[in-house]
């Protein structure tokens, strides 16, 4: 469903972070992508959604060429982007930023009936629909971000760190409703930091390292595999390395 293929993804001044990554996610599967800090794990996703100034490469989305086109035209297409800090309106209401997820939709009969969608799952943003977003918690500022990006119906969800700063069980939560999405016919690619709870909600894994694909195998295998230890984290074999759920920076 979604393709990269050669993805070169960088800064100003020749600043390359992602040297020629190729990389895909299928409809119906969770496909997480881990790394050490710099790995250019942020910058792979915003260079898919064509959101920094150097990009070379393909990226195609349902066999259709897609690199060129602006991060908008690539949400209303069937591609959505969720990045790591939380993009909500704070001093807008639950309802309004759920409103602000549809500002694409031209029928508002279609917005409102997806916004009865989301809000049948995601019950707590019923309780809290008046209240400002800013109130919210972390987990449930999440939630929201997730549910005003279905709005659009996309078929492919990038998540970037969707796990940071949440509690245990709020990190159980935002996984369980990534695993529900995909179990309803969506392709999740994500960026996680929390790299236990994230290959076991996945059904495949990448580990980059220096902008490239060092590892790409089955999320289970990733798991039991001494090389992902190694690279995420700079173990020796043998050796011992720090707690893979520890946070990470970016990109």
């Amino acid at each position: 469903m979604l393709e990269a293929r050669g993805l070169t993804a960088g800064y100003g001044g020749g600043r390359i972070i992602v040297d020629g990554v190729d990389i895909d996610a299928r409809a119906g599967e969770v496909v997480t992508i881990i790394g050490q800090n710099g790995a250019g794990k942020s910058t792979l996703l915003k260079g898919i959604f064509n959101m920094v100034p150097v990009r070379r490469g393909s990226v195609s989305l349902d066999g259709a060429e897609v690199f060129d086109q602006r991060p908008d035209r690539l949400l209303a297409g069937g591609l959505a982007y969720i990045p790591q800090n939380h993009s909500i309106f704070p001093k807008l209401t639950v309802a309004e930023n759920l409103r602000m997820g549809g500002f694409l939709l031209r029928d508002q009969r279609l917005l409102v009936e997806r916004i009865g969608e989301v809000e049948a799952m995601f019950p707590i943003l019923v309780e809290r629909r008046d209240e400002y977003a800013a109130g919210l918690s972390g987990g449930e500022q999440r939630m929201l971000e997730i549910a005003r990006t279905l709005l659009m119906a996309p078929k492919v969800i990038m998540l970037d760190e969707p796990s940071i700063g949440l509690a245990p069980r709020l990190v159980d939560q935002v996984f369980q409703t990534v695993r529900t999405l995909a179990e309803q016919g969506k392709a999740m690619l994500m960026v996680e930091q929390n790299v236990k709870k994230a290959l076991a909600a996945s059904d495949r894994g990448y580990v980059l390292e220096l902008g490239q694909v060092k590892l790409h195998d089955r999320a289970d295998r990733l798991l039991a595999d001494d090389r992902t230890a190694q690279l995420y984290m700079g173990a020796r074999p043998g050796g011992t390395a720090p707690s893979a759920e520890a946070p990470e920076g970016r990109p």
